[in-house]
């Protein structure tokens, strides 16, 4: 028998996992939920391979292939297990079906999309997080939010929203970062749901919930400004990188400010390739520039990004004339006075879309909540 290693050992750890939720082996029955009756077969497929056995070792310490971890009884007689793999649409012969689901029908991709979520226990504060829902669902019905797809596996931060099984869930607290066995990033996440539960979930888990729910989606923040309008949904294709670049040039006035004038742009291409020929390029002061920093944005437009930035820090637009190389006056319009770690605020509020709350105070060169924000 030939062994898709990687593989039988994933589909192991989803019976691990089903253990380590349930406190229990699956078990067959045709009262128990779907899901579980596939992982029942798997484990007795599992436990009937040597090969298996021998691969899976490591990563058994519940002791589930040696029968030692003991299965509650079943309320019926095992369904056939052919007749199981067929409803489930796996063939019998069809030795894939221990390691993956992707046979299952759209119903049981569906149930586990739920089960990613599943457990979940009364949320005792749920009083402090009902206006939030409630303020949701009126931006979502005068159009304030959308909801957008859900990229796959992109990651889940802090205080935003999704929709995943029909309800609203909010991320509200993100726990520390660690590494799974097989190296991969997680992290434990409190999500409250609008119907007063909570789950202690892992960020993985989520994603998968949300990748496998057709119906799975992210709710924008409200007010984002035309920025974000009209904007197609998140499929992870690369909008472009913000750059900060710093000036190396011997003007007097740019070596007295060097540390506080910086060129801001964004770019759809290599930032590397975009200041080749600065010291060729009247936009680049007609000297060589240094990277001070770079932002790699998804799905905004480049156009808009660019603009907004500008605005942003108009007032500190860099006034100065050089000649370019013919000679000709030019006036370059995208270097400012302001520091790195302004330019650094701004990008992270741009992402989180709280950027309209805020303005540039040039006297602190530092952002403030904006008058019309109060």
């Amino acid at each position: 028998m030939k062994c898709d290693c990687p593989g039988v050992i994933a589909g192991f750890e989803d019976i691990l996992k089903f253990v380590q939720e349930h406190g229990r082996s699956p078990v067959h029955g045709e009262d128990q939920d779907i899901l579980e009756r596939l992982y029942a077969v798997r484990l007795d497929r599992l436990r009937a391979e040597q090969e298996f056995r021998d691969l899976l070792a490591p990563f058994d310490d519940a002791g589930l292939l040696s029968g030692e971890f003991a299965a509650r009884p079943a309320a019926t007689e095992p369904a056939d297990d052919d007749a199981l793999l067929a409803e489930l649409g796996v063939a019998a012969s069809d030795t894939e079906g221990l390691s993956t689901l992707k046979h299952v029908k759209p119903r049981a991709e569906v149930h586990a999309a739920a089960e990613e979520i599943a457990n979940r226990t009364v949320c005792k504060d749920f009083e402090q997080f009902k206006p939030l829902f409630a303020q949701v669902q009126k931006d979502l019905e005068k159009g304030l939010r959308k909801t957008r797809s859900f990229q796959t596996m992109a990651e889940i931060k802090k205080s935003e929203l999704f929709i995943v099984g029909g309800q609203k869930a909010y991320i509200a607290e993100v726990g520390k970062e660690f590494r799974t066995e097989y190296d991969r990033r997680d992290s434990r996440l409190r999500v409250i749901f609008d119907n007063g539960t909570e789950s202690d979930v892992l960020m993985r888990s989520l994603q998968r919930a949300l990748h496998r729910d057709g119906a799975g989606r992210r709710i924008t923040e409200p007010d984002a400004g035309p920025l974000f309008e009209d904007m197609p949904d998140p499929q992870g294709t690369e909008s472009g990188t913000i750059y900060v670049l710093r000036s190396l040039s011997d003007h007097p006035d740019i070596v007295a400010h060097r540390d506080v004038i910086h060129k801001i742009g964004v770019t759809g291409g290599d930032v590397e390739s975009r200041i080749a020929n600065a010291r060729l390029d009247a936009t680049f002061l007609l000297a060589d520039v240094e990277v001070v920093a770079t932002y790699t944005l998804f799905n905004i437009n480049r156009s808009r990004l660019e603009n907004l930035l500008h605005r942003f820090f108009a007032a500190v637009r860099l006034d100065l004339t050089i000649k370019d190389r013919f000679g000709n006056p030019v006036v370059p319009h995208e270097w400012f006075l302001a520091p790195v770690s302004a330019i650094d605020e701004v990008v992270q509020r741009i992402q989180d879309h709280s950027i309209i709350q805020f303005e540039y105070d040039r006297q602190t060169a530092s952002l403030r909540k904006a008058a019309r924000a109060d």
